[in-house]
């Protein structure tokens, strides 16, 4: 007997008769003879229709009520998947975080998971019920409810298939597992069979959208094996797991590439200590990320500053930054938001030379200008013109040969 978690996302219960199909696929594994804890998210569109309610409320949607609000959207997939297992002769009990419990900090609207009380999980579980559980949700120690975030579904599922000890968690959403790239825009993108956790970290901060990086991070610490396929196809997905030899001969896993960036730079800084704390304090007291950060030196103990924000957050940090540039003498600042972000991905990298300059062959044999570089042990990312992104992904997974399965290559 194994205990699976299984987690399905906002468009694989985006309709009764797609919640009955659900129910069915569980069911089928758990007469196999398995224990079933099962993940829902809202239907989808439910958030963004209860956010819009809120907004037409108030102006600035107080957390706490927003977390009151948006909870119910799971509390509704939970409860009618709950009947529809009751329906077809078997036993089922939804529970909201809360009830559970899965105790969060305070944070509202982005709340973390602390700890989750297994107790009544196991108990329902020994008594042969499938437990169907609300994603996204948990409860603070005031006993108000909480919200994690956008794709917080995901960090619930592996926060409770760390708590529970489960043999596997599966995350199931519209696409059947990670690919080398976007299918959209490289025909060619092939299903990873295996990714190691750091690639999948590296890919999802970068802009893969398959799975919450936060998922991601708790499953690496707690050794999670997870399991990302399609809701609508029965074929086996793709696992994230510890990395092995397999992985580490490989160059090249994925490519992805993240359109929400906008650059910025300040020109004319003085060149003297205290200067970048003064650029980016006001930045991080805002609660605006900075991403990749170029300095480069002037004559007459000046340089220029160039760092990436996410676009969402341009004007917003464009405002504090004028200011700023004001405050320690600057001269202007400027920015562009027709930027694009495209990286390359694997393990492979530890051990390999040449890739970089690979990336970087290929990108001026298209003709593309790279603006930034930014570099970890398993990962290269370039900003480039936006209107050049797919065909710098295409080039690259040609350059590549992603579309082929990777062939084991000799460590150097």
């Amino acid at each position: 007997m194994a205990l699976i978690v299984q987690k399905f996302g906002g468009t694989s219960v985006g309709s009764t008769e797609k919640i009955k199909a659900v129910a069915r696929r569980v069911m089928k594994v758990q007469k196999q003879g398995n224990q079933m804890v099962v993940v829902l998210s809202a239907m989808a569109g439910e958030t963004d229709r209860l956010v819009a309610l809120a907004n037409d409320i108030q102006r600035i949607p107080n957390r706490r009520e927003m977390d009151m609000l948006l909870s119910t959207g799971e509390q509704v997939t939970i409860a009618l998947f709950a009947m529809a297992v009751k329906e077809a002769g078997m036993e089922a009990i939804s529970l909201l975080g809360d009830q559970v419990a899965i105790h969060t900090d305070n944070m509202h609207t982005r709340a973390r998971i602390r700890n989750i009380d297994t107790g009544s999980i196991r108990k329902h579980l020994d008594s042969g019920k499938i437990v169907v559980i609300a994603g996204f949700q948990g409860v603070d120690d005031e006993g108000d409810i909480t919200t994690l975030g956008r794709g917080g579904s995901d960090t619930t599922a592996v926060a409770l298939a760390a708590a529970l000890g489960a043999d596997a968690c599966e995350i199931f959403t519209d696409v059947d597992g990670v690919y080398t790239t976007d299918p959209n825009i490289c025909r060619q993108a092939r299903k990873i069979d295996k990714i190691s956790y750091d690639e999948m970290l590296e890919l999802a901060s970068l802009g893969a959208k398959v799975l919450d990086i936060r998922s991601v991070g708790l499953a690496k610490r707690y050794r999670v094996p997870l399991h990302v396929r399609s809701t609508f196809s029965e074929n086996e997905g793709t696992w994230v797991v510890e990395e092995d030899k397999i992985m580490e001969s490989m160059l090249v896993s994925g490519i992805t590439y993240n359109r929400n960036e906008a650059r910025i730079t300040i020109k004319k800084v003085p060149d003297q200590p205290g200067i970048a704390a003064k650029i980016f304090l006001p930045i991080s007291d805002a609660g605006i990320l900075v991403d990749m950060i170029i300095q480069n030196t002037r004559e007459g103990h000046l340089t220029d500053m160039t760092f990436t924000v996410m676009r969402n957050d341009y004007a917003r940090a464009m405002e504090i930054l004028k200011q700023v540039a004001e405050d320690i003498g600057a001269e202007s600042v400027t920015g562009d938001q027709s930027i694009v972000k495209v990286s390359i991905v694997g393990v492979g990298m530890r051990n390999h030379s040449g890739i970089a300059s690979t990336m970087f062959q290929i990108m001026a044999k298209e003709g593309i200008n790279i603006m930034m570089i930014s570099t970890s042990e398993i990962k290269v990312s370039c900003v480039i013109a936006e209107k050049y992104a797919e065909l710098a992904v295409r080039a690259l997974h040609d350059a590549f040969a992603l579309d082929k399965e990777n062939l084991p290559v000799e460590e150097e």
